[in-house]
């Protein structure tokens, strides 16, 4: 692996890594505040400030584990408090569980439009970041080019991921939020799996069941790719 290489994939990737990270909780903090709940307000979480977001284990032993084994990088931050009691309705519950994967959409679809008016008005060669993509060569440095893919590329992989219905991710909420408003009596047991989830996280990332997340991740990569290039 040339110097290039090197530094595209696990410099640059970092910084992208932890904004992406923070402005997922930022989002869930601040949807929370315009529900009615100002727990994550009062406790210094509605801020861009990424000392306030970190987790020891999502935000610097997990990535650094990664970035050293050298396989792709993911993490997670401090889960933003949130008291659904307070909101102004139930309905808000599911509206904040969905704030952190849109934020992360919404930086897809932002760092794609401008990694194609990046391409078009060649401020980016696109020839670069397409042999990267299919080779994982890196003919010559494209930092702005790779700053923009790593958003898109992270942020699909951290938004999809986020809506897996295990607690405690943001799709459990939405699942336990319709179960129990329809009053299902999975809801309560569902509920209760999430002290568990992280060694449920765990198993499905060593089993066969990665591999569907990870055809799924590399589909809509594809997808959104293939309308910038």
């Amino acid at each position: 692996m040339n110097l290039e290489v090197l530094f595209t994939q696990r410099i640059l990737i970092i910084p992208v890594l932890l904004f992406s990270i923070v402005i997922h909780e930022y989002a869930h903090a601040y949807a929370a505040y315009r529900a009615g709940d100002m727990t994550a307000a009062s406790q210094g979480r509605l801020t861009l400030n990424p000392l306030s977001h970190i987790d020891p284990i999502g935000t610097v032993i997990l990535p650094l584990f990664l970035y050293l084994r050298g396989g792709f990088i993911i993490g997670w931050a401090k889960p933003v408090p949130v008291n659904p009691l307070r909101f102004r309705s139930s309905e808000w519950d599911i509206f904040v569980s969905l704030a952190g994967p849109g934020s992360n959409f919404a930086m897809v679809a932002i760092s794609a439009i401008l990694l194609k008016l990046a391409v078009v008005t060649r401020l980016v060669d696109s020839e670069v970041l397409i042999r990267f993509l299919v080779t994982g060569f890196i003919a010559k440095p494209e930092p702005l080019g790779f700053v923009l893919l790593f958003f898109i590329m992270i942020n699909i992989l951290l938004g999809i991921f986020n809506l897996i219905p295990i607690p405690p991710l943001d799709g459990s909420r939405v699942v336990y939020r319709l179960l129990a408003s329809g009053r299902s009596p999975l809801a309560e047991p569902y509920a209760a799996l999430e002290p568990y989830g992280f060694f449920i996280l765990i198993l499905i990332l060593i089993s066969p069941l990665w591999n569907l997340f990870g055809y799924v991740i590399d589909g809509a990569s594809v997808f959104v790719l293939r309308l910038v290039f």
